[in-house]
């Protein structure tokens, strides 16, 4: 059976990221060679502009962004998070704080090293879209590691220095050689890309069509 490589661009503060997760994995578990599909996941930043250790509350970040007062934010996103919740996922944003991601995408990346890379990818986004959590200190990254496996000696080590940070940067020049300016983004066999948070038949198609195409070419 042919192995289909699924790569996904994604940052760990993205509300559209986490949905178009699950309706991938809702997609996957409809298709026909489930058993086939390799997920690899990829570090891409939302806002790579915003200060390293900086802080501030994800409602008065879109507040500014869009120019509308703080009072109409809760709002515009109500949207979201009831999509959030017809994918069984429970959104909090108004507990939600806005960092820099470079540390956590390169703690996904110590993460994969540890075949930890999808585990770890979706507590980063359940911790910060859905329980307030402060996704750049160290001391929650290495608690939020060690849930899902990844040893604190070796997450603590790693955030005190820049390990994996040129292969967060590679991840993003990867992402720009393929054209993504936002995420999600999604990858097939390097070959058919699908932009945003897709409807779940959307993907089921896409994979079908991958995996057609790489039985043909085997034959």
């Amino acid at each position: 059976m042919s192995t289909l490589r699924m790569d996904i661009w994604s940052d760990v503060v993205c509300p559209w990221c986490y949905i178009g997760k699950r309706r991938l994995e809702t997609a996957i578990e409809r298709f026909e060679h489930a058993d086939a599909v390799e997920i690899h996941w990829h570090s891409f930043q939302l806002d790579p502009a915003h200060p390293k250790g900086h802080r501030r509350p994800v409602f008065e970040t879109l507040a500014q962004k869009i120019g509308a007062p703080i009072a109409q934010v809760p709002a515009m996103t109500r949207q979201i998070t009831e999509l959030a919740a017809v994918e069984g996922l429970t959104y909090d944003l108004e507990r939600a704080v806005s960092v820099n991601t470079i540390d956590a995408h390169r703690l996904s990346h110590l993460a994969a090293a540890h075949g930890l890379g999808d585990q770890m990818h979706e507590r980063l986004l359940r911790a910060h879209l859905g329980e307030g959590e402060i996704v750049d200190d160290p001391d929650t990254l290495v608690r939020l590691g060690a849930e899902v496996g990844v040893p604190e000696d070796e997450a603590r080590r790693m955030l005190a220095g820049d390990e994996y940070a040129d292969a967060v940067q590679a991840d993003f020049r990867e992402a720009r050689g393929y054209g993504a300016t936002g995420v999600p983004f999604f990858v097939i066999n390097r070959a058919y890309g699908l932009s945003g948070a897709q409807p779940v038949d959307t993907f089921l198609s896409a994979l079908r069509t991958a995996h057609a195409d790489a039985a043909q070419a085997t034959r």
